[in-house]
């Protein structure tokens, strides 16, 4: 079966520890209901560097990644329509890049 990664954009920062552990719960709810589906759990990820031919740049670009998984799906509407459930896209704060992974 293909399998496609979730590049995550957006997002922010719980305030307080409250918030925090709701937004854990979300996230866990979510990538519960993915069940067998989600290969690599993955991880939110740190301020990015955008590396180019002329320069390194420390504002990862226009829309920096902040966290990714991949996950195992029939086609590519069928990874987005898991991508929807992305709590995430579900509050507003973000989005989901869905790209099929090509085998070398």
């Amino acid at each position: 079966m293909p399998q496609f990664i979730f590049a995550y954009h957006g997002g922010k920062t719980p305030e307080t520890a409250e918030a925090g552990a709701t937004a854990m719960a979300a996230w866990r709810a979510w990538m519960d209901d993915l069940g067998a589906a989600l290969i690599v759990p993955g991880n939110p990820v740190g301020q990015s560097h955008t590396v180019s031919s002329t320069s390194i740049t420390e504002d990862g670009g226009a829309n920096p990644i902040s966290g990714y998984s991949v996950v195992k799906a029939a086609n590519q509407a069928a990874a987005c329509a898991m991508a929807k459930g992305c709590p995430l896209v579900a509050d507003g704060t973000g989005s989901v890049e869905v790209a099929p992974l090509i085998e070398m």
